[in-house]
């Protein structure tokens, strides 16, 4: 493949990822100040930011579903054809989330039709990644395998910066009651521009040689889901723990500390969106770097280097971040997410892609990704929220958590045979 045209996968590869996780985590960033006070309106304000942030959750919830039905239509017509469909699902419920009453305007309809949409994006983002990484892998050089699939992984943490970039500018250039009554709602509405581009990228590919051979050799699988379960449940269950580690802790370190710095901590919301931004922004730029270093050493060196480190930092965080202020919050974020996190992230995919054949490669990555971040990523600001409501706003129990978390990860992906660098074809 000469480099223009890999260049060209990449790029559709990346731009696509992070406009559907840029759009994913716009709801994630003013969960817990505008929506559980503008649609999951209570008078306890815990039970309210609990309630937000199962709407984060819900959407987790759906998107294996999303993935199963996404998945089979990429395993039997084409990675391409649902790369359009999941990208346009998310941008018109984006855009219709940035357009909606609240609470005091339509009363129950207004979280009633927040939580539609946030169904209707979880069916989206529940078939994009899987399409995202195998247009990367499935064109890649054997050689370059592990940093082709980092690529799509960037498209998370770039869709962060977008999100919390955005609302830094909300909250800079508008007052807070202009930020509160129209300027969050923005982001959401200008979304659609950078969905059409993303559209206009996507379209310009061809369907990857994979896919094209599986289709001449007639050995497409008639249901891609039951010869997934029926021969590959073993690596659906490896891949589905493996994704706890790379879940959890991101939503922990990127969403759950949004309320707990700006409500416990007292840091400003901007100040942490600028927070969460940095650390997004180093950790974008070490992905690539551990994944292109995957390819001489291993996928699973580095994603267990990731895994035991999240183990020996899960207390440290907590006691770092509770030193107060903007620096220790700071160092803390960018140790949690650039140093620990990157290495496991950018491994992952590349992991996830060589462990199934490619007649259900789609089907098999999307479920233990999607099943892995439903039970252990959507929930996990939830399940922080709750422990430290049940045991008087101590974070201990939120620390063993991530440790658990870590441990069932970890012996999941002890059970991956490891393998030489080989072609997938």
């Amino acid at each position: 493949m000469d480099k223009s045209l890999q260049r060209k996968v990449l790029t559709a590869s990346l731009v696509g990822s992070s406009i559907e996780w840029f759009d994913f985590f716009l709801y994630a960033s003013v969960a817990s100040i505008i929506f559980n006070t503008q649609f999951f309106v209570n008078d306890n304000p815990a039970v309210s930011t609990m309630i937000a942030y199962f709407g984060l959750a819900l959407s987790f919830f759906i998107r294996p579903f999303g993935g199963i039905i996404f998945a089979h239509i990429g395993d039997k017509v084409g990675r391409k054809k649902t790369l359009v469909l999941t990208l346009t699902l998310m941008g018109i419920a984006t855009v219709v989330i940035g357009l909606l009453p609240n609470y005091a305007q339509i009363g129950i309809w207004a979280p009633l039709l927040l939580l539609l949409c946030r169904l209707v994006q979880g069916l989206g983002i529940g078939g994009e990644w899987g399409g995202a990484l195998l247009l990367a892998t499935e064109y890649a050089p054997p050689e370059k395998r592990g940093f082709f699939g980092s690529v799509p992984q960037m498209g998370v943490t770039i869709g962060m910066v977008l999100g919390s970039l955005s609302f830094y500018l909300m909250t800079t250039l508008l007052s807070e009651e202009q930020f509160a009554s129209f300027g969050w709602r923005l982001p959401f509405i200008f979304s659609g521009i950078l969905v059409a581009f993303g559209l206009w990228i996507r379209k310009g590919l061809d369907e990857t040689p994979e896919f094209k051979k599986t289709l001449e050799s007639g050995k497409v699988p008639r249901v891609p889901l039951v010869d997934t379960f029926k021969y590959h449940w073993k690596e659906v269950l490896i891949t589905t723990g493996a994704k706890f580690i790379e879940t959890a802790p991101f939503y922990i370190f990127g969403t759950f500390v949004v309320s707990y710095a700006t409500n416990v901590l007292k840091v400003p919301f901007d100040s942490v969106m600028l927070i969460v931004m940095t650390a997004a922004i180093l950790t974008t730029l070490l992905i690539p770097f551990y994944g292109a270093l995957s390819d001489k050493v291993g996928r699973k060196k580095l994603y267990m280097l990731g895994a035991f480190g999240m183990i020996i930092y899960a207390f440290p965080y907590f006691m770092l971040i509770n030193q107060g202020g903007v620096l220790p919050l700071l160092i803390a974020t960018i140790i949690g997410l650039s140093i620990i996190w990157s290495p496991i992230t950018a491994v992952l995919g590349t992991m996830f892609s060589e462990v199934f054949s490619k007649e259900v490669r789609y089907t098999g990555v999307t479920l233990g990704y999607q099943l892995g971040a439903a039970l252990a990523g959507g929930t996990a600001p939830l399940i922080a929220t709750y422990l430290m409501d049940r045991f008087n706003g101590s974070w201990v129990p939120v620390a063993i958590y991530i440790i658990v978390i870590a441990l069932i990860s970890i012996c999941a992906v002890a059970a991956i045979k490891t393998k030489k660098v080989k072609d997938l074809r």
